[in-house]
């Protein structure tokens, strides 16, 4: 899908041959991450964080006390209902919401539930003996019911119904329009800024790829504009051809905004156009013997094609459509989107929505559609492997949130319906992988239970590390995982704060980041409460692990113990000499030291939770160390006085170019000596510890 703000450039041309030499390479447009996550982690590939949910348990009789009682609280809620459409919630004891439903008339289907001789299934009869009120909310029509009843799932969770899950945000390609020489770029989030938008995109690792070869095709700039302004010469894109250079007019105006509407019209559906042009350009460079300009677009064209080529299947007949495909295996329910925009496959993904075992795949899916819509805008064919029963409400609602006409369907024959059945292949394949890792990795949470003497498998492992440089920046970091490995929406980076700790206190730095982190689980805030208690993925740690030996273990020990931390299992890792991977040391309280075999399964596992912690907390030390670093300046370096910075401004012309310069590039400069040149590259170049 195609949005369009104000301000787009509608014309272009081929660039210049290739002239210059600048090695450097300009940053790119970045995304904010969530608060206390790091960018790294943020921006893998989306299906790598879906994870499966718990089975819900369906076994236990309902007692004719409970049922009673229940029956009783919705008869009271049946005597006020309306007869028209609304929406209903039933809570439990706690006020915690059991299920959300809609209903075209609310009395009549709050009727259903009251009969006490109507035969329920066990998931319904729980849900009744479990309700002590029903809430009920009335709408103007179904329709609003339909789209509330989705929002308050989404925002409530509740535990009878089905949930979606590893609900991100898409990506979307950017082409700027507040710029004379447009960027192209990945957008998430609200689409404020002036330009062209197309997507969604399945996955930031789709839009990446489609970016990188688009630069190829049509020379575009990905850099910022700050760095824009800031050239004096080419940068390394502009080298290796996947730039025009604008910055140093390499190409005029005329030319670059050729080049933007080529890319546009290409990601608008007409590449078949696009193609034809660039085709006819190489043929007439080469009838005049411009053979230079002639590979340059036979280059273009093949990039073009890759990009086709790595988006797999594209329809002939579907101009706009999502396919949703759904599949039940082993209890779970894996629902596989496709999205096809401009007749482009633009990506798929793979959801595992939390739901019982006895929910049917026709009332999986369209619950799924419902809140998957919620927050998205919906294209102008939806299709589905499976029959839902309110698909035409469904349509009329997101007909009328689209403010467009859009279909859902089931088709029987044709491109679509092998579209449907590609898209449940993959579903088919998606859970088989999932369920095949998730047993893998249940495997190795039970020989870890086994090897450390835990009551039971982990179901949540909490890793924490610290990062500093002579107590600079000091910031610890969280990692977690669990039966479907890591899983980063829980990781956490702690700045420190404490003003009492003396430069490089470790353990004073991880009493700071328990503390902060248990006392919140023991304290919760009002609103994370509800939430907590419904999650599926446990909120607090069967086992923390720390990197450290013993004098850490019995430092964290402490920590526990003034918390009144007793259930939590607790580890430490110490390197082993050299710090040799495979010689690692554990140690648990009460216990003499572990020593594993290099080639133990579970030492491997614990290596990998301790690097992946590592690595975390590093990339968030950098990032905080990069921004003291250009708040700062150069005057934070010693020995670099106010001549000194001049000379490296003017020969690098931007603090960032500076960070990015080797040592034998900073000895170039006037003024700096060998000595200088080492002292600034390892400014920017700490080695953390």
């Amino acid at each position: 899908m195609v949005h369009d703000s104000p301000d787009n450039p509608d014309d272009a041309r081929v660039r210049k041959p290739v002239r210059g030499n600048a090695p450097d390479v300009p940053p790119q447009e970045t995304e904010a991450a969530p608060p206390d996550l790091d960018p790294a982690t943020a921006n893998g590939d989306d299906e790598d964080d879906a994870r499966l949910p718990d089975i819900l348990e369906e076994s236990g009789t309902v007692g004719e006390e409970p049922l009673a009682t229940g029956h009783e609280a919705i008869e009271r809620a049946v005597r006020l209902a309306p007869t028209s459409p609304g929406v209903y919630r039933m809570l439990n004891a706690n006020a915690d919401v059991l299920y959300v439903g809609k209903a075209k008339n609310v009395k009549k289907r709050l009727s259903n539930y009251a009969r006490q001789s109507a035969p329920q299934p066990a998931r319904i009869l729980r849900m009744i003996a479990a309700t002590v009120t029903v809430e009920i909310i009335s709408t103007h029509t179904e329709t609003e019911a339909l789209l509330l009843e989705a929002n308050l799932i989404k925002q409530l969770r509740p535990r009878f119904n089905v949930q979606l899950r590893d609900d991100k945000s898409f990506p979307y390609i950017l082409i700027t329009g507040d710029h004379w020489a447009p960027q192209i770029l990945k957008h998430r989030g609200a689409q404020t800024r002036p330009g062209r938008y197309f997507g969604p995109f399945a996955s930031a690792g789709a839009v990446n790829r489609t970016i990188t070869a688009l630069q190829r095709a049509f020379l575009i700039r990905s850099c910022t504009d700050s760095f824009f302004e800031s050239r004096s010469r080419p940068c390394l894109l502009y080298q290796i051809r996947r730039c025009a250079g604008p910055c140093t007019r390499e190409i005029d105006f005329p030319g670059y905004t050729t080049l933007v509407r080529e890319a546009s019209d290409f990601l608008s559906g007409r590449s078949h156009a696009v193609k034809q042009e660039l085709a006819a350009e190489m043929e007439k460079a080469s009838g005049e013997l411009e053979f230079e300009s002639a590979a340059l677009y036979r280059d273009r064209l093949a990039a073009l094609s890759a990009i086709q080529s790595q988006q797999g299947i594209n329809p002939r007949t579907v101009e706009e459509a999502d396919v949703f495909a759904i599949h039940q295996e082993g209890g779970f329910s894996c629902v596989e989107v496709f999205f096809f925009r401009t007749g482009q496959n633009w990506g798929n993904r793979a959801y595992f929505p939390r739901a019982e075992k006895t929910y049917t795949p026709e009332e999986v899916l369209g619950s799924f559609l419902a809140q998957f819509y919620d927050d998205k805008p919906p294209p102008r064919n939806i299709l589905l492997s499976h029959e839902i029963e309110e698909s035409e409400l469904l349509a009329n609602a997101l007909s009328i949130k689209a403010g467009r006409k859009v279909e859902v369907s089931m088709p029987k024959r044709g491109e679509k319906k092998e579209l449907v059945t590609h898209a449940l292949t993959n579903a088919r394949e998606a859970l088989g992988r999932k369920l095949a890792d998730t047993a893998t990795q249940s495997r190795l949470l039970d020989a870890m239970a086994t090897t450390l003497s835990l009551t039971h498998a982990p179901k949540r492992i909490e890793v924490y590390d610290n990062s500093h440089i002579q107590g600079t920046n000091a910031v610890g970091a969280m990692i977690v995982a669990g039966p479907d490995g890591f899983v980063k929406n829980q990781y956490r980076k702690f700045n420190i704060k404490s003003e009492g700790l003396t430069p490089g206190d470790d353990y004073g730095m991880m009493r700071e980041v328990l503390e902060r982190r248990f006392k919140r689980l023991i304290n919760p805030p009002e609103d994370n409460a509800a939430k907590a208690k419904d999650d599926d993925f446990p909120q607090w740690p069967d086992l923390v692990i720390i990197d450290g030996g013993r004098g850490q273990l019995n430092a964290v020990r402490d920590i526990f113990a003034n918390l009144g931390l007793t259930q939590v299992a607790l580890m430490s890792v110490a390197k082993g000499p050299d710090r040799d991977a495979g010689r690692e040391t554990l140690f648990m309280p009460e216990r003499e030291a572990i020593k594993l075999e290099p080639r133990d399964p579970v030492l491997y596992f614990i290596q990998r939770l301790r690097d992946e912690a590592h690595r975390f907390v590093i990339g968030s030390h950098r990032k905080l160390r990069k921004k003291d670093i250009r708040e700062a300046g150069l005057q934070e370096i010693p020995g670099i006085g106010p001549s000194r910075k001049r000379a490296l401004l003017h020969h690098f012309g931007t603090l960032k170019e500076i960070e990015r310069a080797s040592i034998t590039d900073l000895g170039k400069v006037p003024g700096v000596s060998a000595e200088s040149a080492r002292r600034i590259f390892e400014y920017f170049h700490p080695q953390p510890g």
